[in-house]
């Protein structure tokens, strides 16, 4: 069987999406397209938005390749299937203008959340609800009803799997990256000046804590590890063709014994590095191994400066905010770039949190204005307010976040007039 692999070239016009509008690599798709491949299959990965492609360009590839299976990720890499655009609009463009008899497969955060919603709306065959590294390939066997979350349509109307892919972390062997054109992707994620060629990679999958505003219930859950020298193999990979930083998408890079093992090793590489993490993971020690490391961003979501508001979110934070804030003090000596972000809740008082922002920023510490919080369905936010999603989740969220931050204002890097999710889709 032959497998596309499409990530289309995404564009945000009216979106609330918040997440970084650079290409970044498709690590949903390297990960199956190995798995596909050493089940015996063949797979072609597209990056349209890494190249550039229109729909046309992509089309014509895969009239040569002649697939049987067309998939296509609703959100821009696994670093942002915890905050997509609501909106299928690109989807919907990308299955209509890639028409080629291929059964249609649609991967990502809607198809796990609202997997009838997601059929109706791509007019798609299938959509596999959780992590499709390991699901994709077993959809050539032709027995859906055993793969875990397989979600399908056929003559006899829609087929709704309750399960979740949940991918064995310890069976994803190195990317070899021979599919993928690391030399064209100069993007840093999360790096403000100078140049170089930046990639990224995962170490970690998932997180032990259930923060309530957190989009990772439905895929991504359970913290689970790859192995170290399969990480490494990518780490060393890249640096032989000329990649200089690496960002790990990791949702909580810090978790477990392991992680100072691979900072240990990268310590004797020429590479830097980015991520995203909690700040109460880490003290002076392990900050000083960070920097050893050679990190040159990390990103720390703090979210309330209030130990009660750390409660409401339910952070589990294990210290407090006079803590956090010496420690992300203490990492901006180790660390060029240090971040701190922040969500708008109601027990942050604005002098509280300009407090805390002054004291950090005169040390040189980057901390956001409070932004405002999504519910995407999936959340415990989201569940606590609506029940478990169903086929309006998405617009129900939406409307939601539009009504009640419209006179408070946006995030600064959402469009300012958000459009409605149905005039998003209407064009096709």
């Amino acid at each position: 069987m032959r497998f596309a692999l499409v990530n289309p070239a995404w564009t945000f016009e009216g979106s609330t999406y918040f997440g970084c509008q650079e290409s970044h690599y498709p690590l949903e798709l390297l990960f199956a397209s190995d798995q596909i491949e050493a089940a015996g299959h063949e797979s072609l990965l597209i990056d349209a938005q890494l190249h550039g492609f229109n729909t046309q360009q992509v089309k014509t590839q895969l009239d040569h390749f002649r697939p049987d299976f067309l998939v296509i990720p609703t959100a821009p890499s696994y670093l942002f299937w915890r905050c997509p655009p609501p909106e299928l609009r690109v989807p919907q463009q990308w299955f209509v203008e890639l028409e080629t008899g291929a059964v249609k497969v649609a991967i990502g955060p809607h198809p796990s959340a609202t997997p009838g919603a997601t059929l109706k709306k791509l007019k798609c065959d299938v959509a596999l609800r959780g992590e499709p590294d390991q699901t994709l390939p077993q959809l050539a066997s032709g027995n859906w009803r055993e793969i875990d979350g397989c979600c399908w349509k056929d003559e006899n109307g829609i087929h709704l799997s309750p399960t979740l892919g949940v991918t064995d972390m310890k069976q994803l062997g190195a990317l070899s990256f021979e599919n993928y054109n690391v030399e064209a992707h100069q993007h840093r994620h999360h790096v403000f000046e100078g140049s170089g060629r930046g990639a990224e990679l995962e170490f970690a999958r998932g997180c032990p804590w259930a923060c309530s505003f957190c989009n990772k219930t439905l895929f991504r859950n359970k913290f689970r590890e790859r192995r170290l020298d399969a990480v490494l193999s990518e780490v060393d990979t890249l640096i032989a063709r000329g990649v200089d930083y690496i960002y790990w998408i990791d949702e909580i890079f810090g978790v477990g014994k392991a992680v100072r093992e691979l900072l240990k090793e990268l310590s004797r590489r020429k590479i830097t590095i980015g991520l995203q993490t909690r700040i109460d993971l880490w003290d002076e020690e392990s900050l000083d191994l960070l920097g050893d490391a050679h990190c040159i961003s990390m990103e720390c979501g703090i979210e309330s400066v209030t130990n009660a508001g750390r409660e409401d979110l339910n952070k589990n934070c294990r210290i407090d905010t006079q803590r956090i804030s010496e420690l992300l003090i203490y990492a901006r000596k180790r660390v060029p770039w240090v971040q701190a972000n922040l969500i708008l809740t109601e027990k942050d008082e604005r002098g509280q949190v300009r407090e805390f922002q002054e004291n950090l920023r005169k040390h040189g510490v980057w901390v956001s204005e409070p932004v405002p919080m999504f519910a995407f369905p999936g959340t415990p936010d989201y569940a606590q307010r609506f029940g478990p999603p169903d086929d309006q989740a998405w617009e129900r969220a939406h409307e939601h976040y539009l009504s009640a931050f419209r006179d408070k204002g946006y995030s600064d890097i959402q469009s300012q007039q958000p459009a409605p999710i149905k005039d998003l889709e209407c064009t096709y």
